[in-house]
């Protein structure tokens, strides 16, 4: 009704409120946090704190779980990394073995 343009006097009359003050609260509350600032949260205090805990609880253990997959992920990069130069390593060590091998041969058949 307010939102419509009602005076204050008006909606508390037409309502039957004798504090004109507890309209100027739901107002504020309105603006404030909108439908939700309306809604009678007696008695369910302990559950909205309850589902703030869960949420926090269930927020946290996504961080440490992305996290842990950065650090895996980091692991398994190196890991391939180091595999990767290992092989090339590898190669390097056989290829000159095999022309040692070959120098040798064409050594001894001088």
């Amino acid at each position: 009704m307010r939102l419509e343009g009602m005076t204050k006097k008006k909606v508390a009359e037409e309502l039957g409120i004798a504090d004109i003050g507890r309209l100027k609260v739901w107002m504020r509350r309105y603006n404030q946090m909108g439908d939700f600032g309306l809604m009678d949260h007696r008695g369910k205090r302990e559950r909205y704190i309850d589902e703030n805990r869960y949420i926090k609880r269930l927020e946290m253990e996504n961080a440490v779980l992305k996290k842990w997959f950065a650090i895996t992920k980091a692991e398994v990069y190196q890991r391939s990394i180091g595999s990767a130069t290992t092989s090339e390593k590898d190669l390097a060590l056989q290829s000159s073995v095999t022309r040692l091998g070959s120098l040798e041969a064409d050594t001894t058949t001088m």
